[in-house]
């Protein structure tokens, strides 16, 4: 039987089948890092104390949208809870706000101003949040730098040297809004890992909840069968309080199809521990097959270090396979634009959008005009890709095959995953289906493990400049590590740490069984803890 990290090689090239970064990009990247101090830095601020609405001009980060503020028309907020603490909460640009526009950093929805508001702000309104911003992003939440926006692109407070560097995406605004202190929460969005990126990038906690916990109604969306309202916090603690200790997790929406019964929520709780194990009775692997070529070697070596840092308290650590990792990507790519190319159809200035200039069907066409100029290119290319992926030639080979690697990638997690997924029957799994060389625990099977425990990104932030040089596909290969957690709907966690081998922090990513939230955001507590000792 295999334990520990004494099998733990440098796995060969994997086919992600995504385009490698360039080396020159990777030699960047590591001219940018510096040794520090292994104690976390306070950002410098990027712009004054109480400059919620700022822009390129008036703001180092450009992490705030300067979009004014509009008079409510719904209804009035929720009365607050008897045990509600007041705290700042920041909300990115593409979940509906009452008093501040949501134009999910496009033209098309300039100074656009909803007529409700988005269900977990309300509920976090009643939890004592007091909104103070909206922050910029990725055009519709797509991207993983926060460059393609209206605004411009967001810059990651942890820049040296006058040169910009990624905040990540596309919940980066977000992430920094957090870091220099502006907000003491912050919402985003994660479909593909718009929470967790930044949150790397940054130095912050980024939590993807499981699919269906958070209310996603007045959340513009981008691909719904991926869309997870996420948490961006300093510290795990307040995101494990307001999830858990204020029954966020247990409250259903009905005005949300996509929002878990209560039903369905009592049995979740019930199929997941109430609280976290000691450190002896649990159980932690090491997915393999991220441990790809393109992973940087200051990451590899942090990524081992946590691993040890927990067998050293008594967590056991075993290596694990998830063999259809590799084509997460690609699938991710074929599923996501499909869903976008069919929830932006309605953009089109006649039932939502700003009209353009000229477009009074006089001509030809009544809104090419009005898509052509409201939407950015990388929202052009999503959807000219998901609307050929669902065409009659091409579903049955894109579409289809994605399809059928999610239900495998779910599987995958479901088979090493020691509780049993609770949406879900009871499952056999043949030992003939797994890769050869899994080890196993016993006659009855390789080890069942309560987390899983792998890098965020394979890279470090790297430069803007960097970035914009680069074609839109380079930045796909960022998702790499978040994407199949997301397909799977699971809860996830990325956490910093640092290391004296770069300036910049470290993202470590924790993901467990679908429901299994509070025991996946205590033990990100206790990791974060170990890495900053």
């Amino acid at each position: 039987m295999r334990r520990g990290l004494s099998h733990l090689r440098p796995h060969p090239a994997v086919p992600i089948r995504a385009p490698p970064p360039q080396s020159q990009s990777q030699q960047t990247q590591r001219q940018h890092q510096r040794p520090t101090s292994s104690s976390p830095p306070l950002p410098p601020r990027c712009c004054g104390p109480r400059r919620w609405h700022s822009t390129g001009t008036g703001s180092a980060c450009n992490h705030f949208v300067d979009s004014g503020k509009v008079e409510p028309t719904g209804p009035p907020p929720p009365p607050r809870l008897p045990s509600a603490k007041p705290f700042r909460l920041a909300v990115k640009d593409n979940i509906a706000t009452a008093e501040f526009p949501t134009q999910c950093a496009s033209r098309i929805l300039l100074g656009h101003a909803s007529p409700f508001e988005a269900t977990i702000v309300r509920q976090l309104r009643a939890r004592g949040a007091d909104v103070v911003g909206k922050t910029n992003m990725d055009e519709f939440g797509m991207g993983s730098h926060s460059t393609n926006s209206i605004h411009g692109p967001v810059r990651n407070p942890l820049s040296l040297d006058g040169e910009p560097t990624s905040a990540g995406g596309s919940s980066g605004g977000s992430a920094v809004a957090v870091m220099v202190g502006d907000a003491d929460l912050a919402l985003g969005t994660d479909t593909g890992g718009s929470v967790r990126l930044p949150a790397s990038y940054t130095g912050a906690v980024g939590h993807r909840p499981s699919y269906g916990m958070i209310s996603r109604y007045g959340v513009f969306p981008y691909a719904n069968s991926l869309d997870t309202v996420g948490f961006i916090a300093r510290e795990v603690r307040p995101i494990l309080d307001l999830l858990v200790n204020t029954g966020l997790d247990e409250e259903h929406d009905p005005q949300d199809p996509t929002s878990l019964s209560l039903a369905t929520r009592q049995r979740c709780a019930k199929a997941c521990p109430p609280t976290l194990q000691d450190n002896s009775q649990l159980t932690v692997g090491i997915p393999l097959e991220y441990n790809i070529s393109e992973l940087d070697p200051v990451i590899r070596r942090t990524w081992m270090a946590a691993a040890s840092a927990l067998e050293a308290e008594g967590v056991k650590i075993v290596p694990v396979s998830l063999p259809s990792t590799k084509e997460a990507l690609c699938a991710y790519y074929v599923l996501a634009a499909a869903e976008a190319s069919s929830n932006l159809a309605k953009y089109d200035g006649v039932r939502y959008g700003v009209r353009a200039p000229g477009s009074d069907a006089t001509g030809d066409t009544l809104y090419s005009e009005t898509r052509g100029s409201g939407f950015g290119d990388e929202v052009k290319r999503r959807i000219l890709l998901g609307t050929y992926s669902l065409s009659s030639e091409a579903m049955d080979n894109y579409f289809i095959q994605a399809q059928k690697v999610r239900r495998l990638i779910r599987r995958d997690f479901d088979r090493v995953f020691r509780l049993a997924n609770p949406l879900q029957g009871p499952e056999q799994f043949d030992l003939s289906d797994m890769a050869e060389g899994t080890g196993l625990e016993d006659k009855r099977g390789p080890p069942q493990i309560d987390f899983l425990l792998s890098p965020t990104t394979p890279s470090f932030a790297p430069k803007l400049r960097d970035v914009l040089e680069n074609s839109s596909t380079d930045a796909y290969m960022n998702d790499v590590f978040s994407v199949p957690a997301s397909l799977a709907g699971l809860p996830a966690v990325s956490l910093p740490a640092r290391t004296p081998e770069s300036h910049l922090p470290v993202g470590l990513q924790l993901i467990a069984q679908y429901w299994d939230d509070k025991r996946v955001l205590g033990m990100a507590e206790r990791l974060k803890e170990l890495m900053h000792r």
